[in-house]
């Protein structure tokens, strides 16, 4: 880090500032799990292969709900086997350390942070958490853990008899659909936080945003509240993007390379700014 941002942390830290991290597929796509638009989303059904923004869609569901579910159970076993890494562990030790300062808008419906030590009630999932369900009809705004007894699928695995007992809504015994945000929906405050995140937002004096793109809405949303506001955008990312040009047109920082290496150096340094806020 230079010595500007380090500068620039410490004293936001210091301060009492609010700090507010977005990740996206990039810091996940480090522990292994494959972005939403490589290779490993596409699925067959039938004679036909479909992409992902065909699969993750309402009306998919509504055509084809099995094999959407079998997708859902496939991908949901990749994101079992991976672990946390270096950059989700390193926001767990920050929002211990800054507890109510800090907050956490994960496009990431993986539940790595969680698995992390983040906490659910400052984590908000604004794309859902594949390993949740609820009601196809929305009987209740309820979420429910997928059943154990529902294992993770492979490609050429059916749903059994079972399986559709367990994937039954436990208060009307209706379908029920993967808690996830699809292509063909919008953001809402009941399940993705939507209203949440842009109040957080216009309290941010800090803004790290880790792994992501901003091809969708919401991030975008909160990036621009951050800086309309004055506050400080740090930009974590393999790769140039349109995040990156806003933190370096409004004086933020664009740092380029991995989240599990980069993410540990600035969480200690606001962890070490946060531990000096109270001296003279």
């Amino acid at each position: 880090m230079t010595p500007h941002l380090t500068d620039t942390l410490t004293a936001i830290a210091r301060r009492g500032g609010r700090v507010t991290v977005l990740t996206g597929a990039g810091i996940s796509a480090e522990s292994g799990i494959p972005t939403f638009r490589g290779p490993e989303g596409y699925w067959t059904v039938g004679s036909k292969v479909y992409q992902p923004q065909e699969m993750a869609t309402q009306a998919m569901f509504a055509r084809r709900p099995e094999a959407v579910w079998r997708w859902y159970l496939y991908r949901r076993g990749v994101c079992l086997h991976a672990e946390p890494n270096a950059g989700h562990r390193a926001l767990a030790q920050l929002e211990a350390r800054l507890g109510d300062r800090f907050t956490l808008i994960t496009q990431n419906v993986d539940g790595l942070h969680l698995r992390a030590g983040n906490s659910a009630a400052r984590t908000y999932q604004i794309h859902g958490n594949i390993h949740f369900m609820r009601c196809a009809q929305s009987c209740t705004a309820d979420v429910y853990p997928i059943p154990a007894s529902v294992p993770p699928k492979g490609k050429d695995d059916p749903l059994t008899d079972a399986d559709r007992r367990a994937l039954r809504c436990p208060r009307c015994g209706g379908m029920t659909r993967p808690h996830v945000l699809w292509f063909d929906e919008y953001y809402d405050e009941t399940w993705y936080r939507f209203k949440s995140s842009l109040r957080v937002a216009a309290q941010t004096d800090l803004l790290i945003v880790v792994g992501t793109s901003g091809a969708t809405n919401l991030p975008n949303q909160v990036a621009w509240q951050v800086t309309r506001r004055g506050g400080v955008v740090v930009d974590v990312n393999l790769q140039t993007n349109p995040f990156a040009e806003l933190a370096r047109a409004t004086g933020g920082f664009a740092l380029q390379g991995p989240a599990a290496q980069i993410l540990p150096a600035l969480a200690e340094t606001l962890e070490r700014g946060a531990d000096s806020d109270n001296r003279p």
